[in-house]
């Protein structure tokens, strides 16, 4: 991978000046109004980031990394050029670093000094235990950061997971709908351009709270749809049009320019495709994970269902429409490399006899179909709300036909899904712990194949601020409980869902066993963050494999 630096003599000269001119600076200042952050570890290395907000076309930026927050023991340090053609973003792969180890950073400039960071690189050898912190979709103008600040502080995590939507392309037009529009988006209207993106990015980076949670824990990343736009695909995305917004291929560049610029991931290797974002982590003896990319190089335009409202009107017709559209295996999620780079990073686990095999996944797999309202006891005649959500996701058709509840989970590429599965198998792995965002709820999902075949457990999590589709309906929490209650008795993976809650979930891994906390934080009503715990899950081995217990 490439560090955004210069050549080591040029480096010597720039960083000696950039020092100088710091003087004895340690509060953050203005010139570091979007934080630090560091993330996408090793075990040597770790990438650092920060930005710089200045009018001229490059800046020198002085950064150090340290054992003591003091800065007493410093053990690498350097310097990079913020330039205008980055956004005046910075980003090192500060290396040489210790496996497992924890450390401060901070970055200095202009007589500035950011805020300090603290970071770690990946563990090698035996580990005991690895706490992770599971979230996803954040919008600030649905919510305030208070998941971020809850887990800023939660002293369990090792590492924050965050599997996608960490940015939504909405412009004020959409969000403005919602009872719980909080603040104007940067910039208002939906982004499509690099500025577009860059603005969105830097308004999110700007959130005390967020800054609080980059400060204090190394984040791993992945992209799902809304880094681009809304459903996005290999060819495009439900919510881009070419006729007034431009080449589908010009937007998804600018979004993925800017992603790059303004996260703590690793660029892309020289002539390496930047859309290529999968990664594997090895964390010591304990677990492997292995994030997907399941969008942008493979992913096979979703199922409409507004085309097959007419077509579906018999059981037959329904059970053809899920084996021979839904089921078709010729249509993809993931591309071959991305196969590939999975199945490497599995069999090596599997053969070094790790207990855990970590999949980080944009979207639900388990499945997850709409239950019969009327069988439920809910008639949508006494309950407008649901007339309402209908006009929007059909859901009342859904559960006549008892159909998946979206088509752009894993439910939409049922067979993808199994293929994905019949990859893990033969990499010697049925043990998967998936941990999945995007939906917008909670879920713990018992996962099998085609044939039932048990593959492990799905830990899914709520938005960062993002509600659910129940509760952005206005639905009364009793009604939403109802029907988190309904989906789980009709599904056979699901064990538990919430779709009343925002909030993350804390992952603690030991060698027998890990348990989930379900961590619920209110975000609507002011910047605090109280948290209540929901439910705790326990992951054990059985039968070779795992189970869900409690």
């Amino acid at each position: 991978m490439t560090e955004v630096t210069r050549r080591a003599g040029m480096g010597l000269i720039v960083g000696a000046a950039a020092l100088a001119a710091t003087g004895a600076a340690e509060a953050a200042g203005t010139l570091f109004a979007h934080g630090v952050a560091s993330g996408d570890p090793t075990p040597d290395s770790v990438v650092l980031w920060t930005r710089v907000t200045t009018t001229e076309p490059s800046l020198p930026v002085a950064w150090e990394v340290a054992r003591d927050p003091g800065f007493r023991s410093v053990v690498r340090s350097g310097t990079v050029v913020a330039r205008r053609d980055r956004d005046h973003t910075v980003k090192v792969v500060a290396d040489g670093l210790a496996p497992g180890d924890r450390y401060h950073y901070r970055f200095r400039a202009a007589g500035q000094a950011s805020a300090v960071g603290r970071s770690r690189t990946l563990p090698a050898g035996r580990l005991d235990r690895l706490g992770i912190a599971l979230m996803s979709c954040a919008s600030r103008s649905l919510g305030y950061f208070n998941t971020y600040g809850a887990a800023a502080k939660d002293p369990a995590i090792d590492f924050v997971l965050h599997t996608g939507d960490y940015i939504y392309e909405y412009g004020d037009d959409l969000l403005k709908q919602s009872d719980r529009f909080l603040q104007s988006a940067d910039p208002p209207h939906e982004t499509v351009t690099l500025e577009d993106y860059r603005r969105r990015h830097a308004s999110h980076k700007a959130d005390p709270q967020s800054q609080a949670l980059h400060a204090a824990h190394p984040l791993i990343a992945l992209w799902d749809d809304h880094e681009v736009a809304n459903d996005s695909w290999v060819g495009g995305a439900e919510n881009h049009q070419p006729g007034t917004e431009g080449a589908w291929a010009a937007r998804r560049d600018a979004a993925i320019q800017a992603y790059y610029e303004w996260m703590p991931v690793r660029d892309p290797a020289a002539g390496g495709d930047p859309l290529e974002a999968w990664r594997t982590y090895r964390f010591g003896d304990l677990a492997t994970m292995c994030t997907l990319e399941t969008r942008l190089t493979a992913r096979s335009q979703p199922v409409d269902y507004r085309l097959w409202k007419d077509r579906l009107r018999t059981v037959p017709e329904r059970a053809a429409f899920l084996r021979d559209v839904l089921g078709d295996r010729s249509r993809e999620m993931m591309s071959q490399r991305g196969k590939a780079a999975l199945k490497a990073g599995l069999e090596a686990s599997v053969a070094e006899k790790q207990p855990w095999r970590i999949i980080g996944n944009g979207t639900l797999l388990g499945r997850n179909f709409v239950p019969n309202l009327r069988r439920g006891g809910l008639r949508p005649e006494d309950h407008p709300e649901l007339a309402f959500l209908d006009r929007y996701t059909d859901i009342l058709w859904l559960a006549e036909n008892d159909l998946p509840d979206t088509t752009g989970a894993w439910d939409g590429y049922a067979g993808a899904r199994q293929a994905f599965y019949e990859l893990c198998q033969g990499a010697g792995a049925k043990d998967l712990l998936v941990l999945t965002g995007d939906s917008h709820a909670f879920w713990c999902n018992r996962l099998a194949d085609d044939a039932g075949v048990a593959m492990g457990v799905e830990l899914g999590t709520a938005g960062v601020t993002m509600p659910s589709s129940f509760a952005m309906a206005r639905f009364k929490p009793e009604l939403i409980r109802t029907l988190d209650g309904l989906y789980t008795r009709h599904n056979s993976e699901v064990q538990w869902t919430d779709s009343n809650h925002c909030g993350y979930v804390r992952v603690v891994l030991g060698p027998d066993a890990a348990t989930a906390d379900f961590i619920g934080v209110d975000t609507s009503r002011s910047a605090a963050d109280a948290t209540v715990t929901l439910r705790r899950a326990r992951v054990v081995r059985r039968n070779g494999g795992l189970a869900l217990a409690g």
